[in-house]
């Protein structure tokens, strides 16, 4: 059995995790979902990259976890590829899910298709704490297109706003770019939107073919498919981080 440690993406907190967690578990996995700084109900956004990735390796150090799997959704894989670099004789395999690979030297956003490049400082500048709250015309459509709507309605209102900053820092990935020996694997949701299928330059594969050497699991689901089918993407997460 494995140790995973599931690292959340935009607009979440680490407890969105549970029903995947749940079903984890009941394989017989140690789960551990921590919340990244500036995240969830409640938390001061004033946080930068940085912030992001110290939260997340206080936690694996507080915990003692070592030999683990470590899971990116959507902007967590721009942390976890951080987390990586310093901690990199602990992490087992990192798994992407659907998640961001940023180009070295670039931001999360910079990886986004245009409109996205656009929206995002808009949004940002009409609030007094420099954060982004999806439209729900782009979460119900782009996001979670395989849920009816009394679900896609009842999952937007668990997210919380995403502090810009982060997304938009320049990131130096030379490091996580030379950590050759550490495993990792993409996972695919067929049905995401939320980047555009098939654009060469900013769609998922594009991010996963800048991990060199990769397993690719690919499975049915939306951006949001731990929230639409949590059984399903344990499965698969079981088969993108098993040796």
């Amino acid at each position: 059995m494995a140790t995973f440690v599931l690292v959340h993406g935009s607009w979440h907190d680490g407890t969105l995790w549970a029903d995947v967690a749940d079903r984890l578990t009941e394989r017989g996995h140690e789960v551990h979902s921590p919340t990244i700084a500036g995240h969830g109900p409640g938390a001061s956004r004033a946080v930068t990259h940085d912030d992001c990735v110290a939260s997340i390796t206080q936690y694996l150090d507080e915990h003692s976890l070592g030999d683990f799997v470590l899971v990116g959704h959507s902007f967590g894989g721009s942390v976890i590829a951080r987390v990586a670099e310093r901690l990199p004789d602990r992490v087992r395999r990192l798994v992407f899910l659907n998640a961001f690979v940023p180009v070295n030297g670039t931001s999360v956003l910079d990886n986004t298709p245009p409109a996205y490049q656009e929206l995002f400082p808009q949004l940002a500048a009409q609030t007094t704490d420099d954060t982004v709250m999806l439209p729900f015309e782009v979460w119900r459509e782009a996001f979670i297109g395989d849920a009816d709507l009394a679900r896609a309605e009842e999952t937007y209102r668990l997210l919380t706003p995403e502090p810009l900053g982060p997304t938009v820092e320049k990131l130096d990935l030379t490091k996580f770019y030379s950590l050759t020996h550490i495993p990792r694997s993409y996972v695919l949701c067929g049905e995401d939107a939320a980047l555009p299928p098939g654009d060469p330059d900013h769609g998922y594969l594009a991010n996963a073919r800048r991990l060199g050497v990769f397993r690719l699991v690919t499975l049915d689901g939306s951006h949001e498919v731990m929230f639409t089918n949590p059984a399903l993407l344990a499965t698969k997460l079981e088969l993108a981080g098993r040796d």
